[in-house]
C-alpha cells in the first residue's frame, strides 16, 4: 500500500514538472481557444461537484406565453450582451471570453437538465466570464427559472423574436442620443445640440 502511494505522488509531480515545463514562458491570453482536454476536464469536473439534488429539479415555471416573454426580455437585457440574443455567444464580449460563451442552441446546452441551467444561472461558472446571477430571493429565483424556460426556447427563436429582443438590448449613451436625434429629426422636432465634450 505505501509503495503504492508513493508511486502516485512520483506520477502526480511528474506530471506537475512536465507541464509547469511544456507552459513556461506560454504567456496567458483570453484569446486562446481552449485545448479539448482542459474542455472535457473542466465540464467533468463542473458535472462532478454539482449536488445530485440539483440536477434533479424540474423547472417549476409554467411554460406560458407570459413567462417566455419575461425570460426573454430578462435575457436582452442581462445575458445577450456575451451570449447574444439568438443564443450563439457570437458578440464581441462572448467570442473574446476564455472559455468562449457557449452556443446555448448547442445540444451540449440544451441536454443539461432544468436543474443544471438553474444552478449555472444563480451560482456563475468559476474561472469563466459567467457570473452568479443569484439574489438570494424567491422573486430572482423565478426570473432565473425563466431565463431556463428561455434558454429551452432559443433553437426556435423567430426573426421577429430577435428583432423585439435588439430593442430590448442596453444600450449606450451615444447610441441613444443618436436615436434621439433620428427620432427628432423623422418628426420634424428641433434638433438636440450636444454638448461639443460628448
Amino acid at each position: 500500500m505505501r509503495k503504492r502511494r508513493i508511486s502516485v505522488v512520483v506520477i502526480v509531480a511528474a506530471l506537475g514538472v512536465g507541464a509547469a515545463v511544456f507552459t513556461r514562458g506560454m504567456g496567458f491570453t483570453a484569446r486562446a481557444k481552449p485545448w479539448a482536454l482542459e474542455q472535457s476536464t473542466m465540464l467533468a469536473a463542473r458535472r462532478w461537484a454539482m449536488p445530485a439534488s440539483v440536477r434533479r429539479q424540474v423547472n417549476p415555471v409554467a411554460a406560458t406565453t407570459e413567462a417566455l416573454r419575461a425570460g426573454l426580455e430578462h435575457w436582452a437585457d442581462h445575458c445577450a450582451n456575451c451570449h447574444g440574443n439568438d443564443g450563439s455567444g457570437d458578440t464581441t464580449i462572448g467570442r473574446n471570453l476564455y472559455p468562449p460563451a457557449p452556443d446555448m442552441r448547442a445540444p451540449r446546452t440544451q441536454g443539461m437538465t432544468d436543474g443544471e441551467l438553474f444552478y449555472l444561472v444563480e451560482r456563475g461558472v468559476p474561472l469563466t466570464g459567467m457570473p452568479a446571477w443569484g439574489i438570494g430571493t424567491p422573486d430572482g429565483e423565478r426570473a432565473s427559472w425563466h431565463l431556463v424556460l428561455f434558454i429551452r426556447y432559443l433553437p426556435q427563436i423567430t426573426a421577429q423574436e430577435l428583432k423585439d429582443m435588439d430593442a430590448l438590448n442596453p444600450k449606450s449613451h451615444a447610441e441613444t442620443m443618436r436615436k434621439m436625434e433620428i427620432d427628432d429629426f423623422l418628426s420634424a422636432k428641433k434638433p438636440i445640440i450636444r454638448d461639443k465634450k460628448e
